[in-house]
């Protein structure tokens, strides 16, 4: 596959997933947009106004800058550049928030189309907090944003659903490749030791640490892991995406089994 096609791919996959969290917040009533999120400090409105914000700067809206104090929940300098979204939108309506998202990701779309990029590893000309992301790293990240957002929101309003979408495979997909680095280096597994990832609905998929203390993924699955892992979308999605503990049946560790609840208690990895 190209780098083109591949990137063509992602864009298809976040502009479904902006549907589908726009749509899900259309059916809200309005009582529920001030519902407290996973997310700390966050409300449901908090989700479409950090949204809104993103997909603006993407789309070529300048920069905004507000006072947004110390907030405990805002960590380091992109937590307090990602809380500016959220209160410099704090007034506006549903309504407003929602047609803001679509406004700006329907003028991104339309240029991605009409001008595709073709190279993963060159540099967008803007990218939201001056991140040096390339091409590769932003169109990948979008649809995991938009899709654990969506989530969050359903969690809790009490909503389940969207947990077979293209974004939704996605972002596990690309979660799971994490489990190599949270191996090694942060549940300090000795080299040799190797870990089995069964998600219901994706092939499985295994991490080992070679000598140097490095994580990878391993070309084949190892007859003899040192720890499985068996869970289902959901469940790994709120532990790699640092937002809740699951329902203690909905994960299963076989094997060296300390190593394994390490894993699970260090698994979180997005921001």
């Amino acid at each position: 596959m190209s780098d083109q096609e591949r990137l063509a791919g992602y864009v298809a996959i976040w502009w479904q997933a902006v549907g589908d969290l726009t749509i899900l917040l259309e059916e809200l009533p309005a009582e529920q947009w001030s519902t407290p999120t996973d997310l700390p400090g966050w409300d449901v409105h908090a989700i479409p106004a950090h949204t809104a914000h993103l997909e603006g700067v993407l789309a070529g809206n300048p920069e905004e800058t507000v006072e947004v104090g110390e907030p405990d929940h805002a960590r380091g300098l992109m937590g307090l550049y990602t809380e500016q979204g959220v209160v410099a939108r704090r007034d506006r309506t549903a309504d407003e928030l929602i047609n803001e998202i679509r406004e700006a990701a329907t003028r991104r779309h339309t240029a991605l189309l009409a001008d595709p990029p073709t190279d993963g590893s060159a540099k967008p000309d803007r990218v939201f907090g001056g991140i040096g992301w390339d091409w590769q790293t932003l169109l990948r990240n979008r649809p995991l944003d938009l899709w654990m957002h969506e989530q969050d929101v359903r969690r809790a309003v009490g909503r389940p659903g969207g947990l077979e979408s293209p974004a939704a495979v996605h972002t596990v997909d690309y979660l799971s490749e994490s489990l190599g680095y949270v191996l090694a280096k942060r549940a300090g597994a000795a080299p040799g030791s190797t870990v089995r990832l069964d998600v219901v609905g994706h092939e499985p998929v295994a991490y080992g640490v070679d000598d140097q203390g490095r994580g990878h993924r391993l070309p084949t699955l190892p007859d003899d892991p040192t720890v499985i892992v068996s869970t289902d979308r959901e469940s790994f999605a709120v532990l790699a995406g640092g937002r809740r503990t699951p329902p203690d049946d909905a994960v299963r560790v076989v094997g060296d089994v300390e190593l394994g609840q390490r894993l699970l208690d260090l698994l979180a990895v997005t921001p």
